[in-house]
Parts: structure tokens; sequence; C-alpha cells
């Protein structure tokens, strides 16, 4: 009786085998390169936007007028006397923003601008 035996030796030759680094990443290099990427990405997005400002020429101002608001009187209505096509809810958040109001109530006695409409 004959036996056949296979081992499962293998011997790669020089040519084929690639020497392993000795250089390694440890987590403190890991974090210092994903923190140093994020920075320069960081740093060409906010280059890239600065570009996008505004423009060299001041822009035109909104002809105001000023009104008095009297007891009872909200923004809604102020709004709805002054808004043109039944645009309310737009005419209510351009005098929010000239007034630099932070919500929709309203004193009495306050004085609020608000654009002069012409028809």
């Amino acid at each position: 009786m004959s036996t056949l035996s296979l081992s499962p030796v293998f011997t790669a030759s020089p040519a084929t085998a690639r020497p392993r680094s000795t250089v390694r990443l440890t987590r403190r290099g890991r974090l210092v390169v994903f923190l140093t990427s994020l920075f320069l990405v960081l740093g060409v997005a906010i280059m890239l936007a600065g570009g996008a400002v505004g423009t060299d020429s001041a822009g035109q101002p909104v002809p105001t007028e000023v009104v008095q608001v009297a007891p009872g009187d909200t923004l809604w209505g102020i709004a709805s006397d002054i808004a043109t096509e039944g645009d309310v809810r737009g005419m209510m958040t351009q005098i929010e923003r000239l007034n630099a109001l932070d919500s929709a109530s309203l004193t009495a006695g306050q004085k609020l601008r608000v654009p002069v409409v012409t028809e």
C-alpha cells in the first residue's frame, strides 16, 4: 500500500513577498490626520464662501412712514390695512424686519415703521 500526503507548506519567493512596513499609525496619529484634514476642508470652505458676501454699492432704502399703535391694534390688522393683493403675511414679515420685532405682540403707543404703499 502506498500513501500520498500533501503538506501545506508554502515558501514565497523574495520577488513576490513584500516586506511589512515598520511605520504604524496609532490612535493619536489617526486623530491628528483626521483633524488636520477637517481643518483643511473647513479653511477651503471659508475662503470660498467669503467671496459671495455682498456688493460694493448700497441698496435702495424702502420708503416708510411711521404708524402709532392704538389700543387693540394687532400686527395683522395693521398689515391688512397696508397690504396689497391680500398678502398680509408677507406685509407682516416686512414690518417685523423693518422694526426688528422679535414677535408679533405690540403695545399701545408703540411707533412702527411701515412701508409706504402707492396704488
